[in-house]
């Protein structure tokens, strides 16, 4: 063991909608497997459509957990599956409106209001 925190995932559901707390560093180096979009997959099979990540514990996020976010983003969509974000830090915020994932995702700063949110119709494509 090499001494970095591990990212884990703990997966609970609130109503229909599954939420997805992501806990540690997540990077390559410390995923666990399965991994994210393996996790968001497997919900996906199981018929959710509705899938809420909270980030209030992540401290680090690389290129493979962007990677992993995109991933599962895109499987939800083609679903026809609704996928969200909050608690995002500060830094993570930052990261988000640097690589305009910002205007991608829906971001929430709670996860109440982000529960909330899936209730209302999904806003349309632009």
């Amino acid at each position: 063991m090499d001494g970095s925190p591990k990212t884990v995932f703990n997966t609970r559901a609130i109503g229909d909608v599954v939420v997805l707390d992501i806990e540690g560093e997540f990077s390559r180096t410390t995923s666990p497997i399965p991994t994210l979009h393996e996790i968001v997959k497997s919900q996906l099979e199981m018929g959710k459509r509705s899938i809420l990540f909270n980030f209030e514990k992540v401290g680090f996020v690389d290129t493979f957990g962007i990677q992993e976010l995109i991933s599962s983003y895109t499987s939800t969509q083609n679903l026809g599956g609704r996928f969200k974000l909050c608690r995002l830090s500060d830094k993570l915020n930052y990261i988000f409106h640097i690589t305009r994932l910002i205007k991608v995702f829906d971001v929430y700063s709670t996860e109440e209001t982000a529960l909330e949110s899936f209730a209302k119709p999904p806003k349309p494509e632009a």
